[in-house]
C-alpha cells in the first residue's frame, strides 16, 4: 500500500469507512431484529404469568405426549422383525399391544394438552383486551385525535383475534412439531446412518425453498395486517358518518372508495394464496423424493441383506413423521407472521404514552370556589403554530364568561386546555391557586362539567345517561335535573319514558332532545366549573326558551365558560371576551362593548342579521 498513488490510498480509505460503516448499520439491524424478537417473546410470556401451573402442566403434557408420539414406528418394526419375520405370535402380540397402547396415551395426552393450553390461551388474550382497553382510556385526547376510530377497534378485535391461533395452537405447535423433527432425526441416524444420510440430501433444497418462502410471506402477511386494519377503518368512518353520507348523496363514492380498499385487501390476501400455492407442493415433491430414495436404497440394503425388512417400515414411516412437522411449521410460520404483525401492532399501542401525566405524589384538586386564572398562557397543536399566544384571563368565582370570536380564534382551545387535556407550552392555568400540572386530572375533572356542541349519549336508558356523571344517583334526582332544564317533557312522551333504551349514539332522540339530556347529565354532577361548547347551538330557539331558566339554575354559583353564538346566551353572561387569533382583543359586559365601536359590535352585527 505504500507504493500506491495517492488517490488509491485516499480510495482505499473510503471503501474502509464505507464497508466499516455497512457492517456497523448490519449490526445495528440484527440488534433490532434480536431486541423486537426479545420484546415479542416476554409480552407472549408475560399474557401466560399469571397462570403458571397450568401453562407448566400443558408443558409437560406437551412432551410427554412428543415422546410417545415416537414410539408408534418402533412397535410396527418390533412386529415385523421380532413377529412376523420369525413367526412369533407372542412378540407379534406384544408389539401390537405397545402399538395400541401408544396411539391411546398419545390421545389422551394430546387432548390433556389442548386443554390446557387453550385454556391459557383464551384468558390471556382476555387479560390482553382488558389491558389494551385500560392503556387507551389512560391516553390523552391528542391520541385519539391522531388516529382513527376503526384503526383503534382493529387493534383490539382484528390484532387480538389475530393472536388467538399463535397463543392457543401456535406456540404449542412449534414446540412439538420441533421435538418431533429433531427426534426423528435422531432416531433416522440410529435406525441407519447409510440410509438417513442418503434422504437428508433434500434438506439443501428444502432449506433454500423455505428461505424463499419466508423473504416473500414476511411482507406479503404485514400489507395483510395493515390493509385489514385500513378496512375496518373505513368501514367504521362510513357507518358512523351514514348521515352526512346519505344528506350528500355520497354512496358511489363512499361505495367506491371502500370497493377501492377491500381489493387493496384482496390482493394482498391473494399474495399469500399463492406463496402458500407454490410452497407448499414443493415440500411435497421434496418428501416424494426423500420416500423413493427410501424405497430404492433402503430396498437395495433390505436385497442385500444389509437391512430388515421391518428397520425399512419404520424407516419409511418416521421419514413421514420428519416432513410433516415440516409442513407444520411452514404453515405455523404464516400464523407466526400474521400474529407478529398484530403483535407489533398492540404493542405499539401500549408503547404510547400519554401525553399528560399526573405530577409525582401529584394531590387531589380540593373542592374548590372556581377562582380559573390563565397567566401568560401559549400554546399550539403538536408541530403547529401558536394558537394563543401570552393569554391572560382572570375569571373570579361564580362568574360566567362568554366566549366569541371568529372561527380559529382559539375558543375551543381555551375550553380544552382547561380540562387539561392538553398542556400550555409556556405559562400556566391554576385554580384556586392550584396549577392544573400539580393536582391529578381525575380529581380536576371531576368538578369540571363540559357539555358538547353535540352531547354524546351511550347505548342505554335515559335515567343512565344522565346518571353517566353521577352512576349511584337516585331516581328522584335523575327527575330533578332532567326538569329543571326542561327534558322531563319530552322524555315523559318517551315509550318507557326514563328506562327507554336510546340506541347507540342516542339515534331515537333528536339533536336538541339529546342537548337536553346532556344538559341535565351536567347539572346532575354538580360541578364546580362548567364549558358550555356551542351547547345550544342544536336546539332550537323554542326549545333554548324553555331550558333558559334550567340554564340559568346550571349556571348559578358556579364559574362557566360559554362558547356560544346565540345572543341570548351572551347577553347574560357576566364578562364577555372577544377573541382574534388567540389574543384577547375587548371585554367587558355586553352593555360596555355594545357602547362603543369595535370588534364585538361587528360580530353583533353578523349575529343579528343571521336572526333576522
Amino acid at each position: 500500500m505504500v507504493g500506491w498513488a495517492p488517490w488509491e490510498r485516499r480510495k482505499m480509505r473510503v471503501w474502509q469507512a464505507g464497508t466499516h460503516l455497512t457492517d456497523q448499520r448490519g449490526a445495528q439491524v440484527e440488534d433490532w431484529l434480536w431486541g423486537q424478537t426479545r420484546r415479542r417473546l416476554r409480552e407472549l410470556l408475560a399474557l401466560a404469568r399469571p397462570y403458571k401451573m397450568r401453562t407448566a402442566l400443558a408443558g409437560i403434557t406437551l412432551v410427554a405426549y412428543t415422546l410417545v408420539a415416537l414410539l408408534p414406528p418402533f412397535f410396527a418394526k418390533l412386529a415385523v422383525d421380532q413377529g412376523i419375520a420369525t413367526k412369533d405370535l407372542h412378540a407379534l402380540t406384544l408389539a401390537v399391544v405397545g402399538f395400541v397402547a401408544a396411539g391411546t396415551a398419545a390421545f389422551a395426552l394430546s387432548a390433556a394438552q389442548t386443554y390446557f393450553t387453550g385454556w391459557v390461551g383464551e384468558r390471556a388474550l382476555a387479560d390482553l383486551r382488558i389491558e389494551l382497553f385500560s392503556h387507551l382510556q389512560r391516553l390523552s385526547l391528542g391520541f385519539y385525535e391522531r388516529n382513527r376510530t376503526g384503526a383503534i377497534v382493529s387493534r383490539i378485535t382484528n390484532d387480538v383475534e389475530a393472536l388467538d391461533q399463535l397463543v392457543t395452537d401456535g406456540i404449542s405447535s412449534l414446540v412439538q412439531n420441533t421435538l418431533v423433527l429433531v427426534g426423528t432425526a435422531v432416531v433416522l441416524f440410529v435406525l441407519d446412518w447409510r440410509l438417513a444420510l442418503a434422504t437428508l440430501a433434500v434438506l439443501p433444497l428444502m432449506a433454500g425453498v423455505t428461505a424463499w418462502f419466508r423473504s416473500r410471506s414476511n411482507r406479503a402477511y404485514r400489507r395483510v395486517r395493515e390493509r385489514l386494519g385500513l378496512v375496518t377503518a373505513t368501514l367504521a368512518e362510513d357507518i358512523s358518518g351514514m348521515r352526512v353520507v346519505q344528506s350528500f348523496t355520497r354512496e358511489p363514492t363512499s361505495h367506491a372508495s371502500f370497493r377501492g380498499v377491500n381489493e387493496r385487501y384482496r390482493e394482498a390476501n391473494y399474495e399469500t394464496v399463492v406463496l402458500n400455492g407454490l410452497y407448499f407442493p414443493a415440500v411435497d415433491v421434496l418428501a416424494s423424493v426423500a420416500t423413493a430414495i427410501v424405497l430404492g436404497f433402503g430396498g437395495a440394503l433390505v436385497i442385500g441383506g444389509n437391512m430388515t425388512v421391518g428397520t425399512l417400515l419404520a424407516f419409511t414411516l418416521y421419514l413421514s413423521n420428519f416432513f410433516d412437522p415440516v409442513q407444520q411449521l411452514s404453515q405455523l410460520y404464516n400464523t407466526f407472521l400474521s400474529a407478529t404483525a398484530a403483535l407489533d401492532r398492540v404493542i405499539g399501542v401500549l408503547d404510547e404514552e400519554p401525553e399528560l401525566v399526573d405530577a409525582p405524589d401529584a394531590p387531589a384538586l380540593p373542592r374548590i370556589a372556581g377562582h380559573v386564572h390563565f397567566e401568560r398562557v401559549r400554546f399550539g397543536y403538536g408541530e403547529l403554530p401558536d394558537v394563543l399566544h401570552d393569554f391572560e384571563l382572570d375569571v373570579p368565582p361564580g362568574t360566567t364568561v362568554a366566549l366569541v370570536g371568529h372561527t380559529g380564534a382559539g375558543k375551543s382551545t381555551i375550553a380544552k386546555l382547561l380540562a387539561r387535556f392538553y398542556d400550555p407550552r409556556s405559562g400556566r392555568i391554576t385554580i384556586d391557586g392550584h396549577d392544573l400540572r400539580d393536582v391529578t386530572q381525575s380529581s380536576l375533572r371531576r368538578q369540571l362539567g363540559i357539555v358538547p356542541q353535540e352531547g354524546f349519549l351511550f347505548a342505554g336508558s335515559v335515567g343512565e345517561n344522565i346518571a353517566f356523571g353521577r352512576p349511584g344517583a337516585m331516581r328522584a334526582e335523575i327527575e330533578r335535573a332532567a326538569a329543571s332544564v326542561g327534558a322531563d317533557t319530552f322524555v315523559a312522551e318517551l315509550p318507557d319514558d326514563y328506562d327507554t333504551e336510546l340506541g347507540e349514539r342516542g339515534f331515537r332522540l333528536s339533536l336538541g332532545q339529546r342537548q337536553l339530556v346532556a344538559f341535565a347529565r351536567a347539572l346532575l354532577a354538580d360541578p364546580r366549573i362548567l364549558i358550555l361548547d356551542e351547547a345550544t347551538s342544536s336546539v332550537d330557539i323554542g326549545t333554548e326558551r324553555r331550558i333558559e331558566q334550567g340554564l340559568r339554575r346550571l349556571l348559578t354559583g358556579r364559574t362557566a365558560f360559554v362558547i356560544a353564538h346565540r345572543l341570548s346566551t351572551i347577553r347574560r353572561a357576566d364578562r364577555i371576551v372577544v377573541l382574534d387569533h388567540g389574543r384577547i382583543v375587548e371585554q367587558g359586559t355586553h352593555e360596555e362593548l355594545i357602547g362603543r365601536p369595535g370588534a364585538y359590535t361587528e360580530l353583533y352585527g353578523d349575529w343579528a342579521v343571521e336572526v333576522a
